[in-house]
């Protein structure tokens, strides 16, 4: 295994993980901003009223990006798992 391929396979690593965790983070982000915007608005700052959004928003981005992220999943691991054998090359 030489350098640039090891690069190459922590580079590709990096990037599914970001794609895997988009869309939690991205829900995460808005319902955070959307929250903060209404707490400005009516000057109530509880920090409890952010969490319930949240959680439950997220859970449902998660319920429906789950069988993309299973199938992203499972097709990275076949991938890593057949090219095991030009590694011993």
């Amino acid at each position: 295994m030489n350098s640039s391929f090891a690069v190459d396979l922590i580079r590709h690593s990096l990037t599914m993980s970001l794609t895997v965790a988009a869309p939690l983070l991205l829900t995460a982000l808005l319902v955070g901003v959307a929250v903060s915007v209404v707490q400005a608005v009516t000057q109530l700052q509880e920090q409890t009223l952010t969490f319930l959004p949240k959680l439950v928003l997220m859970a449902l981005v998660f319920a429906i990006t789950l069988p993309w992220v299973l199938g992203t999943l499972v097709g990275y691991v076949v991938q890593m798992i057949r090219s095991l054998p030009s590694l011993a090359a």
